[in-house]
């Protein structure tokens, strides 16, 4: 089938390399522009990126050629995914959705925006519903990259049981400062205590995610949550250590099953969704970054030590990956089903 011509407006950057790993040979969707900072403007993406390209051995082949446009509406797209930086987000995702421009956004800027669904596919895909009818161009995001692993855990739970608390503490990956990131001597033989910003998020995020829509907008979800963010010297993986209280404690082994059962898209054939969503671990040391990152080829979520809290009703650890579920390859499951909901003119 004739695949959808999409753009990444910063495409040099951590995610920004993220996407163009991940769109290679995809299905749906088909490169066909970049954008990056002005002073790079015409040159291959194999030039700029020869000192660095981090996220795999090499460049693919079927971007190295492609060439570093300025960020302008004017692409050869209606689509675009977009990996930049918080500080210049706001203005340019606003000027191409004004053209008309589709953007699937992995930054902040939007995400509690009325018009704007916050969008985790497997959880609240009904909140499509409030993009504006008959509009040209629209924004859809994704949730910060540590919300998006502790409400993927956490949701079929809710669904079922109705939660009333949170306590949750990051352990944060590299990865998810960007590049180049935390000076290393400030990470090397260290944790350090603050994330700027990221607890609000996962705070406020969170309840738009599991909130219900009413009278076509988003009724925030009832929760108290409680978060502490931390980075750490690991390159990939965001680990949290979450406690949580029901409205009714169910049984440990209720707990299990729904998370072990729980894969709503299974039946849409979504080429970036995992064939298992949430792989429990029953190891009393898992799960780890280094070992579980990468289940799912990075879509999946891990979870592992669930068991009794003397605070709360049940405790656990949650393993996700930053830059592929937290960050592009969410924002392309977000595109896929977008396609296959017909929201992309196809």
């Amino acid at each position: 089938m004739e695949r959808l011509k999409v753009g990444i407006l910063g495409a040099t950057g951590a995610v920004g390399q993220r996407f163009i790993e991940l769109l290679e040979n995809h299905p749906y969707f088909e490169l066909t522009s970049i954008v990056a900072s002005e002073k790079n403007i015409g040159k291959k993406y194999s030039e700029v990126m020869k000192d660095k390209w981090t996220t795999s051995k090499e460049i693919p082949n079927y971007a190295r050629e492609l060439i570093l446009e300025k960020c302008s509406p004017n692409l050869n797209c209606k689509i675009v995914f977009s990996a930049l930086d918080s500080e210049i987000a706001e203005t340019i995702e606003k000027n191409f959705l004004k053209s008309g421009s589709i953007v699937i956004s992995n930054s902040k800027n939007h995400r509690m925006d009325e018009e704007v669904p916050l969008l985790i596919p497997e959880v609240n895909p009904e909140h499509l519903e409030i993009i504006p009818k008959n509009s040209k161009g629209f924004i859809v995001t994704n949730p910060n990259c540590s919300t998006t692993g502790l409400i993927l855990a956490l949701a079929p739970l809710h669904k079922k049981f109705k939660i009333k608390k949170i306590f949750v503490t990051t352990m944060q990956a590299l990865s998810g400062a960007g590049y180049p990131g935390v000076p290393s001597p400030d990470i090397l033989d260290n944790v350090v205590p603050y994330i700027s910003g990221e607890e609000e998020k996962i705070e406020s995020e969170s309840l738009k995610i599991l909130g219900n829509i009413e009278e076509n907008k988003i009724k925030f979800a009832d929760i108290k949550i409680s978060a502490h963010c931390n980075r750490v010297s690991v390159k990939d993986g965001h680990l949290k250590t979450v406690s949580i209280e029901f409205e009714e404690k169910p049984p440990l082994e209720e707990i299990k099953k729904e998370l072990e059962n729980f894969n709503p898209l299974k039946d849409l054939n979504l080429p970036s969704s995992p064939e298992s969503l949430i792989k429990i671990k029953e190891e009393s040391n898992r799960p780890q970054p280094k070992y579980d990152r990468e289940e799912g080829k990075g879509m999946s979520v891990t979870v592992g030590r669930i068991r009794k809290c003397n605070l709360l009703d049940y405790k656990m650890i949650i393993l996700s990956h930053n830059t592929i579920r937290g960050a592009a390859g969410g924002a392309i499951l977000n595109a896929e089903l977008l396609y296959k909901k017909g929201f992309l003119g196809n």
